[in-house]
This record gives structure tokens, sequence and C-alpha cells, in this order.
């Protein structure tokens, strides 16, 4: 069918506003709507979150508080552990998910946050919220000495090039017992690189570019295969699934990602101790 170019931006806006009602039933549904809402007190502004696209819409607001509101849910499954801790968020865009934390248990715990980028623009960004931050790979994290006892990785092993090596590195040459992460959630695995499928050369970068894109057995085996056991996993969709906004599970699928799927790893060297060729 065809679509006239005067159209596109009105049927956008509809899609956005279907999508903005699916994200918050699916938040009211999987128990993150309160979360949302102290989030959103916490920081009102998240515009800047990343620093290739803005979110600049109440859709994409929507969005990301929910993907926030589920990630933090994992940090609080763990925080409950400690007293005081050292927190280190590796592939950090703006500061964003230290801060909450840092508000939400102040006055209750002894926290120290530390942000990892590689992009300049971002350790800026995380600095400039008061924090610390290292300008860094991922995959060379281990080479800056950190001391951490909880490590945070959201949206991140999906950009980078060997997810393998980046995790057994982490528990390697750490002394973190915990590693928390969250990758887009697919029902196979398959190699992402979209823009090449998509043949759309243009110049792209880590943070917008997903190299693999695994399915939770799969990202399970890597885990343990590379130094860590499941401790607890966890799914968010991005609609509910008993509303009758249901019916927007498909087009989540074809247009974005149905949800996104969290790991809280513990370290186990049982599997990687068996492999020989570190």
């Amino acid at each position: 069918m065809r679509i006239f170019p005067a159209a596109k931006p009105y049927l956008k806006n509809i899609m956005e506003a279907v999508f903005a009602m699916s994200l918050k039933s699916a938040a009211r549904e999987q128990g993150l709507e309160q979360t949302v809402s102290l989030l959103t007190a916490a920081i009102p502004d998240i515009s800047g979150q990343y620093t290739i696209a803005k979110v600049d819409t109440p859709y994409l607001e929507r969005k990301v508080r929910n993907m926030h509101a589920f990630q933090l849910s994992l940090v609080s499954s763990v925080l409950e552990k400690y007293e005081n801790a050292t927190i280190v968020d590796i592939g950090d865009s703006a500061g964003t998910h230290l801060s909450y934390i840092m508000q939400i248990y102040s006055g209750k715990k002894a926290l120290k946050c530390v942000g990892v980028n590689l992009d300049a623009k971002a350790v800026e960004k995380i600095k400039a919220r008061g924090l610390t931050a290292i300008n860094a790979r991922a995959e060379d994290l281990h080479r800056h000495d950190i001391k951490a006892d909880i490590f945070l990785c959201f949206e991140t092993l999906e950009h980078l090039t060997d997810p393998c090596k980046f995790l057994h590195s982490l528990s390697a040459n750490t002394d973190a017992r915990y590693l928390i992460l969250t990758v887009p959630y697919v029902r196979q695995s398959r190699v992402g690189l979209h823009h090449i499928r998509a043949l759309r050369k243009r110049q792209v970068f880590a943070e917008n570019t997903h190299i693999f894109e695994l399915s939770p057995g799969d990202w399970k085996l890597i885990a343990r295969h590379s130094g860590w056991d499941i401790a607890e996993e966890r799914l968010y969709l991005q609609y509910p699934r008993w509303s009758l906004l249901r019916f927007t599970q498909p087009f989540w699928r074809r247009l974005d990602l149905e949800g996104f799927y969290g790991l809280i790893l513990e370290r186990d060297d049982t599997w990687s101790s068996l492999y020989k060729d570190w």
C-alpha cells in the first residue's frame, strides 16, 4: 500500500500514541508503574540520555522510563544484600542510573558509584552529575584497576564485538560478586548489523550498532561459559499480555523490540575454568 509523504507524520503520531498506551499498560501489568513515577520524580529530564539521539517525545520518554524501571528493579534485588557497596555502570551514557540509585538510597546505604563509557561526551555528562567517570572501552576495563562490588551493564553486551571475552575479563580480573545486565529480548538469536542488512551506507557508532542479538537461552550459555552463574532472570515486555493492547505485540516485534531480558549474574568459574584458551 502506497503511503503519501504528507500522511507519514500523522501515521507516526498515531503509532506513537498507541505504543505509549501499550507501554503504560505494560508497566501497570508488570508492576513497574510505581517505580516509573519514583524515577520521574528523581530525575525529571532524561532528554539527554543518549549521545546520538534525543529522548524528546512523550512516547520516547515513557519507553525509556519503563526500561529504566525494569533495570532498577534488578538493582534493588541485589542492593538488599548490601549496607555499603561500590557500583560500576559499564556503558553508562549519562549517569542516569547511578543518579537514580544515589537518590533512592540516600541516607539508607553508603554507596560509591562510577560510570564507564568509551564516548568522551558521555563521560562529560556523567561527571556533570557529580559522579566519577572513566573513559574506557568496556573490553579494557580490567586495565583500570576497578574495585567494584556490583557491575551494571545495561543494553551494552549487544554492542560489543566479543561479549565472551568481556564477561570473562570481568569475572577473572575483578572482585565484583554480581553483574546485573539487560539486553534486547529476541526469541531467536541473530546477528544485528541492521544498517548493513538494509544497505544503509552511513557512519555508525557503538552506541547505535547492535552486533549480536541473542535469545535468553544463548545469553545464559555465554554467561556460564564466561565465568558467571545465573542468580536470577527476568523478562520485561513492552506490551501487556492481558489487555486489549496486546494486539501491539507483532508491531513491537516488527518495528522495535518486544522487550528486554535481564540477568543477575554471580561470579562462578565452574564452566569458564574448563575452557583452556582464554
